[in-house]
């Protein structure tokens, strides 16, 4: 019995060996395939920011304030906030841990969505007055949480992205896309 149970194990180590290798086979193909995409993916960008598509994908999460602001996803001067671009981007450290980055948003005086003016008294954060978080896309946005735990990124990478002309497409059917 314990003869079947090495051989089991030896066999098996063989597997793990074959499943490495074609794992590594399968990223060099991957790798040389997105080389080959990127210059797509360039122009499919630029052809996206013409029709506002953001808005369209993420249009079930959108506040009115966030829908107004979007409205202008071009980002050119606004009565929001002084960037021309917003990002956010998740990546894996060295040790594999996913971490993000992002663009801080440069809000207008009373403009930031994700904060309404409260009744805070004294002592709130050394100021008279206080603010309540209110939610919002943009809260989102700014946030450098758990990249594991965002859901959102997680549908923009694996079903946005790979094509998010179905969101636009479906929407546009539903009537219920951004005016």
């Amino acid at each position: 019995r314990q003869d079947a149970v090495d051989k089991i194990d030896e066999v098996q180590t063989e597997i793990d060996k074959l499943n490495e290798s074609a794992s590594e086979e399968i990223l060099k193909v991957e790798q040389k395939y997105n080389k080959l995409r990127q210059p797509h993916f360039v122009k499919r960008s630029e052809l996206i920011a013409k029709i506002q598509l953001l808005g369209y994908c993420v249009s079930s999460m959108l506040t009115e304030d966030d829908e107004d602001i979007l409205h202008r996803q071009t980002f050119e001067k606004n009565s929001y906030f002084k960037n021309e671009v917003l990002w956010k981007e998740f990546h894996l450290g060295e040790g594999g841990e996913p971490r993000t980055e992002i663009s801080p948003i440069d809000w207008y005086p009373g403009k930031d969505p994700t904060k309404k003016a409260g009744s805070g008294g004294p002592g709130k954060a050394g100021k008279k007055r206080g603010y309540e978080e209110v939610e919002s896309f943009f809260a989102w946005f700014t946030s450098q949480g758990d990249a594991t735990q965002d859901e959102l990124g997680e549908v923009i990478k694996d079903d946005i992205w790979p094509n998010p002309l179905q969101y636009y497409l479906a929407s546009e059917m539903d009537g219920s896309g951004m005016d």
